[in-house]
């Protein structure tokens, strides 16, 4: 954002990015490294007093107006902008429901009057971060682990693969064992089971304590505690971690016991009645995509989502594939034996939207973007996959620039990236660069001159 915002009324400003997640919306200008707030996805509700989650409601009425207040608390608490002088990029997941998509596009052109509005598929967008055409995305988010396949810059729809499995069910298997087994000490010396006190603890307190003291062990002490669970003996099971005290309201301390720390994250890992876990839906979605794309999509691993951030996390993943792989339900259909998995240039939180802010930056947003006065005579959003969109592209696109024939958006993931690989073989190479492209095994041989 200019800081004479006022003497340059000439030029277009910077465009508003929303990342919109299940527990927290990403905000920020296009053009950026990072956002300008991560807050949750709630609101006041001005009627009720009541703080309500903008992914509960289910009536159109009610989410048009929780995204009315939920907006203006964005734009006119955290940005602090004009809504009329800003284009729109909104990151969203490839099963976002159409109902939202289109009674948030409702809002921000009737109520706030926003110039545009582009919707940008998050899992595309992660790519742009990296300047590479094909990966294998794996979004460990809130409510669901989501793995979609890129192949040129085209997402391979019948080989997405999602899960129940993330951060919701880590905090309901932590809470469980908290009041099953935690013990609470306040001003006296006497300590009480935690379920004689509450029964119920708080996601945002569960959330903290998966933060601070939570990790994920290793396959091998993984398979050492799995084996003494099964014979029932404490001989086996290698020593816990230290145990640690976390400090609750009105001077109470929680003591929460080491095993608690490295057991809550483990059911990310285990296999229920299909036989589906994380690492398995990787194979899984690896098997549905093209024989030629299999070897590539796993040697591009890219793990983004809050609940990524685990630590541990990227490393047992890796080691959970390779013990899969040995398996006769993948060792036949699956020819390589090893994985490689890249570092995106940002927290695996907001690479998402870090790719948004890039895509903001370009020119090609202005005849991309779904205009005020399109929306207005046809009434409703396309979806970013459509491929039958010629003439909607033709009255977006300016008169003096002649736009694709399909408004297709991996289409132009494939051009931004062949032109941003122009402009680095034009830039003077540096071994820098090898660490910034997140692969560990690139040649350091400089590219030839042309």
């Amino acid at each position: 954002m200019p800081l004479y915002e006022g003497l340059t009324a000439a030029v277009e400003k910077t465009a508003v990015i929303f990342d919109l997640g299940t527990v927290y919306t990403k905000v920020g200008f296009a053009g950026e490294c990072q956002p300008r707030a991560i807050i949750r996805s709630e609101v006041k509700c001005t009627k009720t007093n009541k703080v309500i989650k903008v992914f509960e409601q289910t009536e159109d009425d009610e989410l048009y107006d929780t995204l009315i207040d939920f907006l203006h608390v964005i734009y006119f608490r955290h940005l602090l902008v004009n809504t009329r002088d800003r284009r729109v990029i909104i990151c969203e997941s490839f099963l976002c429901p159409s109902s939202f998509r289109e009674t948030l596009a409702k809002v921000l052109f009737k109520h706030y009057e926003v110039p545009s509005i582009l919707y940008a598929p998050s899992h595309l967008l992660v790519l742009f971060t990296l300047g590479i055409n094909t990966a294998l995305v794996i979004d460990c988010g809130y409510k669901e682990t989501l793995v979609l396949p890129v192949c040129e810059c085209t997402p391979i729809l019948k080989g997405w693969q999602g899960i129940p499995l993330a951060g919701c069910a880590i905090y309901k298997r932590l809470e469980a064992h908290l009041l099953e087994n935690g013990m609470v000490r306040g001003h006296s010396v006497e300590e009480k089971p935690l379920s004689s006190i509450m029964g119920h603890v708080q996601e945002a307190v569960l959330e903290d304590i998966k933060v601070k003291t939570c990790f994920v062990c290793n396959f091998q002490r993984s398979a050492k505690i799995k084996e003494s669970l099964l014979d029932g003996s404490a001989v086996k099971r290698p020593p816990p971690p230290p145990a640690v005290e976390y400090p609750l309201d009105g001077g109470r301390i929680l003591a929460i016991d080491g095993q608690i720390r490295e057991i809550v994250c483990e059911v990310l890992f285990e296999q229920d009645n299909e036989e589906k876990s994380v690492a398995t839906l990787i194979l899984d979605s690896i098997i549905q995509c093209p024989i030629d794309f299999r070897k590539t999509l796993a040697h591009n691993l890219v793990c983004v989502g809050g609940t990524t951030m685990l630590p541990g996390f990227k490393d047992r993943l890796m080691s959970e594939l390779k013990n899969l792989l040995e398996r006769p339900k993948y060792r036949q259909k699956l020819a390589f034996r090893n994985f490689k998995m890249h570092s995106p240039p940002s927290q695996p939180n907001y690479t998402a939207w870090l790719g948004g802010a890039i895509l903001g930056s370009l020119e090609v947003l202005s005849y991309r973007s779904l205009s005020k006065e399109h929306y207005r005579e046809t009434g409703r959003v396309p979806d970013w996959c459509m491929l039958d969109a010629e003439a909607q592209l033709a009255e977006l696109a300016p008169k003096d620039k002649v736009p694709p024939q399909r408004m297709n958006i991996g289409s132009l993931t494939k051009t931004l990236l062949a032109r941003r690989r122009e402009t680095d073989g034009k830039r003077e190479w540096s071994p820098r660069r090898k660490e910034s492209s997140g692969l560990s095994d690139q040649s350091e041989t400089p590219p030839a001159k042309q």
